[in-house]
């Protein structure tokens, strides 16, 4: 290995490392797995910034009154009757439940035994990239496919694997485009994470995978243009011939939880036909996405309270049938939302009404089409799976429902104004409440947090801290005919955040100052999360990573 100190860290092959080690970490970072992720990087770190600066001036373009359209320049794409995505790949003929959540030991295991189709292993949303967290997830995913991996909860409680033939396909969700990683460096900038994580996992993976009868599959997150597919796919083709694998070996799902990218399934599908196995329906990126994009647009973009904009909305059902309508066209699988209900066993009347409503979602889902949907807990796997079993009887998938009488209506997609309800007192503290509990524990490394039975991930922190911004600035008014202004937020945080459960080394001031910056001040961040990487999260991990390296 070509190993040099540096000022800023050691530097391997050509990449600085910066952070402080993490047990087994030489496993991960081996010298050939470091020049392939460098590759990756090199070939594609122009393009991505090309690609997040087009984010911006197409943003700019909606904030100023261009409502988002069905391309003109792509139509032909649409309208050929011939083009379809390559077959299903093994292990993901049949999805009809999926399970998501991070890559810590105790999920793996969990995930893995939980009786689903498929386990979402999720660096993005659910996880905080830690140091700790981006290795410790690569080596856990090795460990469950050696079927070395095992757990004992600090109560005694041990945790092993069910019989290889009952465990669900793997499928891996890494970074969106708009995340660095800063603890590796080329010429003294940050690789992209989610190459980083995709670089990871396949170099290691992808032939243990394909052994196993399987293969190296990925979710797709944060996506908002074709041409952003195209990079991955690109990215693809390089790594399997850098691996000598065959071409098409990858299968990807793309999470269509932008709204600029619901204008474009076709597309995103047909960059990706040799390698795309399907769209997922991510909901509450969704709405945050929806949110971002025409904050300062006026009334007909203002949602009501978050608890109250389901999936019946007229803008969401759009989008979802017109999802599967996408997909079905094209041979590519619909896979619906997530069902973030946290079983509460101590409640028993709340889990009996919480399980109803997850099951009506699953089943309108099911009728809609969708091969298959996303539970966030394993106690939600049996519900989901009787549900899709009744739909889809001794069928794996609804592949041949081609939906074609969903209309492909533009408009349709942007019907925001339609949506029922109101906002609220209770709404507003709600969002102050959720949004500062969930920066604090993901601040802790945790980004998947169980807050009032909801498992709360990043999306839905956008969500709260955006509707607070957009309120604000758009001068809504509450149900009882209260203005929303600044100060009047302001004094609410206030009284949340002295209610808010303090502990020894909690994060809340830091956790508070980010809120207050992303939700309270003029200007509007893309994402809550990368400005707490790169100012809070970065020194206090490095300072937790050598203690417990210590240890």
């Amino acid at each position: 290995m070509n190993s040099t100190n540096s000022l800023n860290g050691i530097t391997f092959n050509g990449i600085t490392l910066t952070a402080p080690p993490i047990h087994r970490q030489e496993e991960i970072l081996t010298p050939e797995a470091l020049d392939f992720i460098a590759a990756l990087n090199r070939t594609t770190t122009a393009r991505r910034a090309e690609l997040l600066a087009a984010r911006r001036t197409r943003r700019s373009q909606i904030l100023s009154g261009t409502d988002p359209r069905y391309l003109r320049e792509t139509s032909a794409i649409r309208e050929d009757p011939r083009w379809r995505v390559a077959p299903p790949a093994p292990g993901l003929e049949d999805r009809r439940v999926e399970i998501t959540g991070p890559v810590d030991r105790k999920m793996t295991i969990n995930a893995l035994n939980s009786g689903a189709k498929v386990w979402l292993a999720d660096m993005e949303d659910s996880s905080t990239p830690t140091w700790g967290n981006v290795i410790r997830g690569q080596l856990n995913l090795i460990d469950a496919l050696e079927r070395r991996i095992d757990f004992t909860s600090p109560e005694g409680k041990e945790y092993k694997l069910a019989p290889a033939e009952e465990l669900p396909t793997i499928v891996v969700r890494p970074r969106g485009w708009h995340l660095p990683e800063k603890h590796l460096l080329i010429n003294g900038k940050p690789m992209a994470g989610g190459v980083v994580d995709f670089g990871l996992f396949f170099f290691h993976n992808a032939r243990r995978l394909i052994a196993q009868g399987k293969g190296p599959y990925f979710y797709l997150p944060k996506i908002e243009n074709h041409l952003e597919a195209r990079l991955w796919n690109d990215i693809f083709i390089q790594a399997q011939d850098l691996l000598c694998i065959p071409q098409g070996t990858i299968r990807a799902t793309v999470l269509i939880e932008t709204i600029t990218a619901a204008f474009e399934m076709e597309e995103i599908l047909y960059e990706l036909r040799d390698h795309a196995s399907g769209l997922n329906a991510g909901r509450w990126d969704y709405l945050f996405s929806v949110i971002k994009n025409f904050r300062t647009r006026g009334p007909r973009f203002v949602l009501p309270d978050r608890n109250q904009i389901t999936m019946t909305a007229p803008f969401m059902r759009a989008y979802t049938e017109q999802l599967v309508r996408a997909c079905h066209t094209r041979g590519a699988m619909a896979i619906g939302g997530m069902a973030a209900f946290v079983p509460n066993r101590r409640d028993p009347e709340a889990n009996a009404n919480a399980m109803a409503k997850v099951r009506a979602d699953k089943t309108r889902e099911a009728n809609d089409g969708f091969d298959g949907s996303w539970v966030a807990h394993p106690d939600l796997v049996p519900v989901a799976m009787e549900v899709f079993d009744e739909a889809l009887g001794w069928n794996p998938n609804q592949l041949s429902r081609t939906r074609e009488d969903v209309e492909l209506d533009d408009r349709a997609l942007l019907n925001v104004e339609a949506t029922q309800g109101n906002i609220t007192e209770q709404g507003i503290r709600d969002n102050l409440w959720v949004g500062i509990q969930y920066i604090e524990s993901w601040l802790r490394g945790h980004g998947a947090v169980a807050l009032n039975n909801l498992m709360e991930d990043a999306a839905t922190a956008e969500i709260s801290r955006s509707q607070i911004w957009q309120w604000i600035h758009s001068q809504a008014i509450t149900d009882t005919g209260e203005l929303i202004t600044y100060d009047w937020v302001k004094e609410l945080l206030e009284e949340e955040f002295a209610r808010l459960p303090r502990f020894d080394e909690d994060r809340f001031e830091d956790a508070l100052e980010i809120f207050e910056a992303v939700a309270l001040g003029e200007e509007f961040p893309a994402f809550l999360t990368t400005s707490a990487y790169e100012h809070y999260l970065h020194a206090h991990a490095e300072q937790r990573e050598r203690q417990l390296a210590a240890a």
